[in-house]
């Protein structure tokens, strides 16, 4: 329940600031304001649909769910890294290493998953 609710939660943001990141003027400005060309906020949007839909998809391989946990969690301290760098305040600067623990909360239950021994 715990893995699911996470990785519920890690899906949902990712699909939302994806959506935002297309849809959203205020979000392509952030994104010049933090010094990235307008291009890497659709690339960046467009991971993290696949990432998200990888993380959703029960029998998604192993090796791709890693992939995804691991881009996902290089995003976030990226983010954090990025916001720091461009002076933006505490409360703005921390929110990506708040989503990192959530991340974190699900990577480690996905793992405690992938351990289990199944006894028939």
């Amino acid at each position: 329940m715990i893995y699911w609710t996470s990785t519920g939660i890690m899906a949902v943001l990712m699909v939302f600031s994806a959506y935002s990141y297309f849809t959203n003027e205020e979000i392509k400005g952030a994104f010049l304001h933090l010094g990235f060309p307008g291009y890497f906020r659709i690339e960046l949007a467009t991971a993290k649909l696949l990432g998200a839909l990888i993380l959703l998809v029960p029998a998604a391989p192993a090796a791709f769910k890693q992939f995804a946990y691991f881009g996902f969690a290089i995003t976030f301290i990226s983010a954090f890294i990025a916001h720091i760098s461009a002076g933006d305040v505490a409360s703005i600067a921390l929110r990506p290493l708040i989503f990192l623990g959530v991340l974190a909360v699900s990577w480690f239950y996905y793992s405690k998953t992938m351990n289990r021994v199944v006894v028939v």
